[in-house]
């Protein structure tokens, strides 16, 4: 019985040794077919192939071996070409991450939360505008979301709130440990439209005076990682979201001892007693102005004479038992907050001159008007506890309170932490510096709120919805801390901060971050860019779809350098597909 035969290459070599010793090695090319018979594989030569050029043998071969061939001159048609490098990037970091898995479980929900959160890092937009905008970049088709209707998203941000409690746990378990440091933070942000369950008038840290808003709070580790997020009415105080912190902490992460961190607008004086009632929770905050005053009043143990040789100086006060004052004072900042007062009273007596002008002019006559207007611009930069007006029948003058003027100088750049935490564990100069890494959740802010994230303003009406974009926000502002910290040689990024000798002064950049600034170009005259122009010129990187004939073949553009370092940095190849397991 015989059986059909397959037609291949093979390439027989022979060795010899030449008289002089040199190996030389002889190639023969043949064409051969080999069939069974009989159970029996037989072969046979059909033809010498050696004496073809070695290009047309590799041709052959690879015919035969399944390969399809068009000729050169029939080219290549571009079916489609989408931006791949940007969403490349931002997958394989998120993936580096364990981002899927941190979600949920695989699942339809979860596939499209994921595409939102990655989708926040590389273009923040409505979710109209994101799901339509899946088709024009490979994270849509390559994670399966391309063609989401709105319905879709808005039930992929349903699952995703319902675990959030979960989501934050993990992060927790991740970042922060028994006895370690917590940051806390409360920022708001304006809502449109007049439906939102939320929305409410508050103190608005957007400077969006009367517009409706809502509140959140973020809670990080001391490199300012975030780890969980609240959301609150508009109207919610510093000090009421404090308490929501303290309890995710000891309640959902199961954190007995903590040192919670907070501007002294959050940990206030009550919030301070609510700490006492439970054991193992310290703090780090700082005293308001009023307390600091009465320190320094009379013979009080905050005295200037302490900064005479250094700027951080411990004290002690009956009215704060069981606690160090850490009373620090920033030269810096004193000269900034002199120059601004002057500025303001300056300006302010501007204003009062302009005022002073239309009453000499006569069209302003009534006292009780004239007053009226000199308040309004007292208050404008306020200023009336440094200005003493005196209004009379058309007329009006004024004078600087300079013993007023001259109390608030001396409290210039003074500011005073307060802490439990004994010295033996945290130093004077550490309790400082933990302090000073507030500026971390400030920067997590920006990021969230301005500029990495847009997370305002605020479009959805549904409590659970607001509270989904925002928890949104969050997690796209963890993926773009990991990515802010990996491609830091390829931005303006300072890459090694120099350690400070006094935690009181300013940090100061590194010199190769200030040659990065001056000079747009890093080691080598590569170019330094910010993040967000960094991820567009990620973006440039396509993926395409070439034609040969019948058969269509995905292939990446060439990569430039700083794109292939940018995935180098993450410590990954550039991928030709995206996955999500």
């Amino acid at each position: 019985m015989t059986s059909s035969g397959a037609v291949h290459v093979t390439t027989q070599r022979r060795h010899y040794a030449g008289k002089d010793g040199r190996e030389r090695v002889y190639q023969t090319h043949l064409l051969r077919r080999s069939w069974r018979e009989d159970g029996k594989v037989r072969n046979e030569t059909v033809a010498n192939l050696s004496k073809l050029p070695g290009e047309t043998i590799e041709l052959v071969r690879r015919s035969l071996a399944g390969e399809k061939f068009i000729p050169a001159g029939s080219g290549a048609a571009v079916d489609r070409s989408l931006p791949h490098g940007h969403a490349a990037a931002v997958h394989a970091m998120a993936r580096k991450l364990g981002f899927p898995a941190l979600l949920g479980p695989p699942g339809p929900e979860r596939d499209l939360a994921y595409a939102l959160v990655v989708s926040r890092v590389l273009r923040p937009a409505s979710k109209l505008s994101t799901i339509g905008w899946w088709d024009d970049v490979t994270l849509g088709p390559d994670l399966g979301v391309a063609g989401a209707s709105a319905d879709d998203a808005y039930a992929a941000m349903d699952w995703l709130v319902s675990r959030q409690d979960d989501i934050e746990s993990e992060l927790a378990r991740r970042h922060l440990r028994e006895g370690g440091i917590a940051m806390s933070g409360l920022s708001s942000s304006w809502v449109e439209g007049t439906k939102c369950e939320l929305a409410a008038r508050g103190y608005s840290r957007d400077g969006k005076r009367g517009r409706a808003q809502i509140e959140y709070g973020l809670l990080t580790d001391k490199d300012g990682r975030p780890v969980a997020i609240r959301v609150f009415a508009g109207n919610t105080s510093d000090p009421t979201a404090f308490p929501e912190a303290v309890t995710a902490v000891r309640q959902m992460f199961g954190l007995a001892t903590m040192v919670m961190v907070g501007d002294r607008g959050m940990i206030t004086t009550a919030r301070v007693k609510d700490l006492k009632k439970l054991d193992g929770m310290a703090w780090i905050t700082c005293l308001r102005h009023p307390a600091i005053k009465k320190l320094m009043a009379g013979d009080g143990p905050l005295q200037l004479s302490l900064f005479d040789e250094q700027d951080l100086a411990e004290i002690t006060s009956d009215d704060f038992p069981g606690e160090r004052l850490i009373a620090c004072r920033n030269p810096v900042l004193a000269g900034q907050r002199a120059r601004t007062r002057e500025s303001m009273l300056a300006a302010t007596e501007q204003d009062l001159g302009k005022l002073a002008a239309q009453v000499a002019a006569g069209r302003l006559k009534d006292p009780g008007k004239i007053a009226l207007r000199a308040g309004r611009v007292l208050n404008k930069r306020k200023m009336a506890k440094h200005i003493r007006p005196a209004i009379g029948d058309k007329s009006i003058t004024w004078e600087r309170d300079q013993a007023s003027i001259d109390a608030e100088a001396a409290t210039d750049g003074i500011y005073v932490i307060r802490t439990p935490v004994p010295e033996d564990a945290l130093g004077a100069a550490a309790t400082v510096a933990a302090y000073k890494d507030l500026k971390h959740v400030e920067r997590d802010f920006r990021s969230i709120k301005a500029d990495d994230l847009d997370l305002r303003p605020i479009w959805h009406r549904l409590e659970d919805r607001v509270r989904a974009h925002v928890l949104i926000c969050m997690l796209a502002c963890y993926l773009t801390w990991h990515l802010r910290k990996a491609w830091a040689p390829l931005t303006f990024t300072d890459e090694h901060p120099p350690a400070r000798a006094n935690p009181v002064t300013p940090a100061r950049r590194s010199a190769s971050a200030e040659a990065k600034a001056s000079r747009k170009t890093g080691p080598g005259k590569q170019p330094v860019r910010s993040f967000r122009d960094l991820l567009d010129h990620l973006a440039t990187l396509t993926r395409n779809d070439l034609r040969y004939g019948h058969a269509v073949v995905p292939a990446l553009a060439e990569p430039t350098p700083d794109q292939r370092r940018a995935f180098d940095l993450i410590g990954t190849t550039i991928p030709l597909t995206l996955t999500i397991t």
